[in-house]
């Protein structure tokens, strides 16, 4: 995965309406993206993981099979959606 994007750059909002506005509003989007992007990846690898250990559908909480229902809408779920719902 490429570097995230800089969140520490200065761009700063400028003194009128629209002065480095739509510059900050792309990096938090860009940001926003990455950060998703990131997560998704640490959920396919922790699923992929699930499969190598065998526990592949199976909910690292509680240890209940995960509905297949659930696993055919988002094949990386590593919780149950009971367990979801508590966090």
């Amino acid at each position: 995965m490429a570097a995230p994007p800089d969140e520490t750059s200065n761009i700063a909002f400028g003194k009128r309406v629209g002065e480095g506005t739509s510059m900050a509003v792309d990096r938090l989007v860009q940001v926003k993206a990455y950060d998703q992007l990131r997560a998704l990846l640490t959920d396919v690898t922790r699923a992929l993981e699930k499969l190598d250990e065998g526990s592949y559908g199976r909910c690292d909480r509680c240890g209940t099979a995960i509905p297949p229902e659930r696993l055919e809408i988002l094949p990386w779920a590593a919780i149950c959606f009971r367990c979801a719902a508590q966090r």
